[in-house]
């Protein structure tokens, strides 16, 4: 037998050859040009001066994290609960009116959106008021604190008293840019940094050095200094009258630590103006209530599901457009978890409607308290009479509200506010004995009518809101004053 090849086998062959030399070729050619593209990168375009406010410079160097960052502009994600959208929830439900008869948040209180709207929505919210000047206004200047990386720029310049010092207004020109990378950033390592005081400061009373948190603790850490729960607390020793802002953790972050905190120092929010009773509200304990969760638990940062990592042209980088991980399951969920997309929304819905079924029960057992416990004063119960009643009524008000304010907390640790519904509800119902045992001793006979709050306007009607006033004030403010901050920002900003 012949071993002669035949030509056009070798013709095969060396074609073979040639597409075989010039693919591996191209793959090299990718090769390095990804990594020629990785290593260039982060080659800084722009120097950044410390502490720069405006995100637009930050992104020349960083124009992957900052596109993504400006894509938190978009509103149009609703999920079963919430989203990114503008959702009046006062609107959606009625009652949360009532239960802050008194407080600002009666007056407005809307869904937050992304990121870059943080300076538009506390600005246009009914909540700040509608300011004529400087010292004019309802809210002091220490609202400005998690909206803007103007605000450690200012600290940082006037000092951190000055800066919580005087009305909301009177920041006003100073605290343009919106929530962005100097609040999170080292300008020259780009290491995640802490520029809250409040947070290093509830670290310190705890005996913690926060800069001996680890990098992964850090990707939880910078979201703290905000997604928590605060109060303004005006009697510091170095700052008498200055509502300077304190995170409540020295005796724990549970609901009943801070609550313990708060009894201790004899806090108190505002009077309710039916019931009279002091109260606490919480704010947004996300941080504290996903710790007792089960990704808290396990390691699992703040990051991970809100800003997975992504990878585009060889670059491996973190998608700054924070927002649900619902909207984003592929990355954020099914890096780890192997069920289909259906199946793990359906797992957070099934926990988000169980925790909202009591809340809602809660709410409803609250407004029933707060309505009676007015009839009480009407009827001239004591201040005797009443005190464990209206204690009760804030204790059971603040889980509805520690539950109310955290935000995904359905989610992040449904267990845990699954417990704190229940004693909110075990609480309000011995309250509300109380007050039946009272109102029959002053006379009254039958149940206290439950208020008509079918909508939100009826339920600012009931609890005596000029609404139309108020609307007119910002309105004005709207139109005269905030133009006079955009301007003198413009000029300000010029000059950098």
């Amino acid at each position: 037998m012949s071993n002669t090849r035949k030509p056009w086998k070798n013709w095969v062959l060396f074609l073979a050859s040639l597409v075989i030399v010039f693919l591996l070729g191209l793959l090299v050619s990718s090769i390095t040009t990804r990594k020629m593209e990785a290593k260039f990168a982060y080659t800084p375009l722009a120097k950044i001066n410390k502490l720069e406010p405006r995100n637009e410079v930050w992104g020349e160097n960083f124009p992957r994290e900052f596109q993504s960052y400006y894509q938190t502009a978009d509103t149009t994600f609703r999920s079963k609960y919430n989203g990114n959208a503008m959702i009046d929830m006062l609107d959606v439900d009625p009652r949360l009116v009532v239960l802050w008869a008194g407080y600002g948040f009666s007056k407005d209180y809307n869904q937050g959106r992304g990121h870059v709207y943080a300076i538009d929505d506390v600005t246009n919210t009914l909540r700040t008021g509608g300011p004529t000047g400087p010292d004019d206004g309802p809210m002091p200047s220490t609202c400005w604190t998690c909206k803007s990386p103007d605000v450690p720029r200012l600290m940082n310049e006037i000092g951190v008293n000055a800066y919580y010092s005087g009305k909301w207004a009177s920041k006003g020109e100073q605290i343009v840019n919106p929530i962005g990378c100097a609040n999170c950033h080292d300008e020259k390592s780009m290491k995640l940094t802490i520029t809250q005081p409040a947070l290093i400061e509830a670290f310190q009373r705890q005996g913690k050095d926060i800069t001996k948190a680890s990098h992964n603790e850090m990707r939880s850490l910078v979201c703290a200094q905000c997604h928590v729960e605060y109060y303004f607390n005006k009697d510091l020793p170095d700052s008498k009258g200055i509502p300077y802002l304190v995170f409540p953790w020295d005796e724990g972050q549970t609901v009943e630590d801070m609550e313990k905190y708060y009894d201790k120092v004899g806090h108190v929010d505002w009077v309710h103006s039916i019931s009279k009773a002091p109260m606490l509200k919480a704010q947004h304990p996300g941080y504290e209530v996903y710790k007792m969760g089960i990704h808290g638990k396990r390691g699992v940062s703040c990051a991970d599901c809100h800003m997975p990592y992504k990878t585009e042209g060889g670059q491996k980088f973190t998608d700054h457009h924070i927002q649900s991980p619902l909207n984003n399951v592929a990355n954020s969920c099914q890096v780890c978890h192997r069920e289909e997309k259906d199946e793990l929304i359906k797992n957070v819905f099934d926990n988000q409607d169980k925790i909202i079924e009591n809340r809602d029960q809660l709410e409803v057992l609250l407004v029933r308290a707060h309505v009676e416990a007015g009839k009480a004063w009407e009827l001239g119960a004591t201040e005797a009479q009443m005190k464990d009643i209206l204690n009760g009524i804030r204790l059971g008000q603040w889980r509805w509200d520690y539950v109310a304010a955290s935000h995904g907390g359905s989610f992040h640790a449904p267990v845990e506010l699954g417990r704190v519904l229940g004693k909110g509800i075990d609480i309000t119902q011995e309250t509300r004995i109380k007050l039946a045992k009272l109102l029959m001793e002053l006379g009254f006979k039958g149940e206290v009518p439950y208020p008509a709050i079918e909508t939100k306007a009826a339920a600012q009607k009931f609890i005596g809101l000029d609404m139309e006033k108020l609307k007119a004030e910002k309105a004005t403010f709207k139109k005269e004053l905030l133009p006079k901050w955009k301007a003198a920002a413009k000029e300000r900003e010029a000059k950098y």
